[in-house]
């Protein structure tokens, strides 16, 4: 993008967004990560500590951390008596660092607090924002390179991701650190007066972040950088640039950092973590959608308007002179980074939305760019997208409103403030954007979306308990059961999020007649019984002559089966 940059910049005139980024930019880059990091406090921060866990990945990576640390074996991943072995061990080890931290802190039921577990999520998307920032330093300007950074903090997906016990943002880290390292080693390559002053150590920060994707995530990460490399090595007819990585010495030292786990986990399991992370996992989601996650090719595309607004309303706007550009050098890594990964995904039948989070970073320096050198097009038809800002912020506030008085039965007026100024923001943004400029359009949005960020997370989900039946359910359990060590049972309702509250220990009934004959047992005991349950626990019971107590019953939302849910809670013993 060099060629259309330089010429343009030559006649542009910033509006006062863009000075105020450059400004910020030009004083140092201290001050630039300081802002970032603040935004993304910012954004990510509502409802972090006061969600409950979410159904269901976040619940079973949380849960199996958590027995990691209850049995003190952390080569091993279950989940209560089950192996899980469709993820390697690195994020379980992040979250077992947080938790332990935690408890050396003194933080009272370290175990059961959610937040901890969610630490590395936030601070790996924090440490992808900021090292979107460093790789977009190699193809764009410092103000440029601070815009697609403020895209990507926030940027909706991120948004959510940061806020769940998962692998997917820590997955970003190393994927935005790997790509950066990999595009510098391709532009030094072709000029240099750009090349690395540090070759080894761009070439160890490659290998390690290699290194660690893998250990998050498997071969995933080995994906995109591999078909960048391969689409930049058939368009160059060269792989010389590569030689810069220093490949012999640094496979080595990734070999050395994946290895040891996974030699250990292969002595405890033999083949079945592999039969289970590739075959059952990996291999199963390209031909067919597991876990009813299938969709057509061309959903990502739909998603990518949702998911990565309020960046994404800009880039039809840039597309054009991306694709003028798409020759130079810069323009050319970063289309490499996007479309043959983009495509791949796009074909596996298996969809999930996180799944392409990876490309953002690489989509939000080409739209920085493009923003930055006041190249966006001014086609009618291509210049309606801003409008979306204002429609998007408008759909929002409503469904946040429906669910506030919908599901959480109540008027969410907390919420309303942050809702009104995010549409007015967004609407500015959209009516100003011939008169600021789109880089003032761009911040307004920005500040929109983290205001909507705080009405949804920090207001709206964290206020509506119907919507986390688990936690209710466990409440009684852990503080005012009475006894020392109760034991519970659960028939008709089994999600992990239970499990990760309640304790591994939780049995599963198979049915209300099988929960009837757990509470036969005696002692302080437990069951769960879902609605559709309860006809067989009475009648089993009255068969057995169980003396039993109804408590309470919980009535509320399954988010992952996105169904509603009654579940009455039983006792042997009388209640306090």
């Amino acid at each position: 993008m060099a060629v259309a940059i330089d010429e343009a910049s030559k006649r542009l005139t910033f509006g006062p967004g863009l000075r105020a980024l450059a400004d910020l930019a030009s004083a140092s880059h201290r001050r630039a990560v300081l802002a970032l990091v603040i935004v993304c406090l910012c954004a990510f921060l509502p409802g972090f500590f006061t969600i409950p866990p979410v159904d269901r990945d976040e619940a079973r990576f949380a849960q199996a951390t958590k027995q990691m640390i209850e049995s003190g074996d952390y080569v091993d991943i279950r989940f209560q008596d089950e192996s899980r072995y469709k993820k390697p061990v690195g994020i379980y080890w992040l979250q077992a660092a947080f938790v332990k931290l935690g408890e050396a802190a003194g933080v009272p039921r370290a175990l059961t607090r959610i937040w901890l577990y969610r630490f590395p999520s936030l601070i790996c998307a924090i440490g992808a924002v900021l090292t979107t920032y460093w790789a977009a330093l190699a193809f764009v300007s410092r103000r440029a390179a601070l815009l697609a950074a403020l895209m990507l903090a926030s940027c909706l997906l991120l948004g959510v991701e940061a806020r769940l016990a998962k692998t997917d943002a820590t997955l970003l880290l190393a994927c935005v650190a790997s790509m950066g390292a990999l595009g510098r080693a391709y532009l030094g390559a072709l000029s240099p007066a750009r090349a690395d002053p540090h070759p080894w150590g761009l070439a160890a920060l490659f290998w390690t972040a290699l290194a660690a994707g893998i250990l998050l995530k498997g071969p995933l990460i080995l994906m995109f950088v591999g078909l960048a490399s391969v689409m930049l090595v058939t368009l160059g007819r060269s792989f010389a640039w590569l030689m810069r990585l220093k490949p012999i010495p640094g496979i080595a030292w990734m070999l050395l950092l994946v290895l040891p786990w996974f030699i250990a986990i292969v002595a405890k399991s033999g083949d079945n973590f592999f039969a289970e992370s590739l075959g059952r996992d990996l291999f199963a989601k390209i031909g067919s959608g597991q876990e009813s996650h299938g969709a057509p090719p061309g959903t990502y595309l739909l998603l990518f308007w949702v998911t990565f607004f309020p960046g994404a309303m800009l880039a039809p706007l840039a597309a054009p002179a991306v694709w003028r550009a798409r020759g130079e050098p810069g323009a050319r890594f970063l289309l490499a980074w996007i479309v043959p990964a983009w495509l791949v995904l796009e074909i596996v039948v298996t969809k999930l939305p996180h799944y392409v989070l990876p490309l953002y970073p690489a989509i939000a320096i080409l739209v920085a760019g493009v923003v930055d050198n006041g190249l966006l097009t001014r086609q009618r038809w291509l210049a309606r997208a801003p409008a979306w800002w204002f429609i998007f912020s408008v759909i929002g506030a409503v469904g946040t409103i429906v669910l506030n008085i919908w599901v959480g039965q109540q008027a969410g007026v907390m919420a309303w403030p942050f809702l009104v100024a995010a549409i007015i923001l967004a609407l500015f943004a959209w009516w100003l954007l011939q008169v600021d400029g789109p880089d003032t359009a761009l911040l307004r949005a920005v500040a929109a979306t983290i205001l909507f960020a705080w009405a949804l997370f920090g207001m709206t989900l964290s206020a509506i308990p119907r919507l986390f039946p688990a936690q209710e359910l466990s409440k009684y359990v852990r503080f005012t059961a009475g006894c020392a060590d109760p034991q519970v049972a659960t028939a008709g309702y089994h999600e992990p999020s239970l499990v990760f509250l309640t304790g591994t220990e939780l049995r599963h009934a198979s049915s209300g007649a099988d929960a009837a004959d757990f509470l036969k047992e005696g002692g302080c005991r437990f069951a769960f019984v879902e609605s559709r349950q309860l006809n067989s626990f009475a009648q089993r019971a009255e068969a057995l002559g169980v003396r039993y107590n109804r408590v309470f019953r919980v009535d509320g939302i399954n988010i992952s089966g996105g169904r509603p849910i009654a579940v009455t809670v039983f006792r042997t013993e009388p209640t306090p």
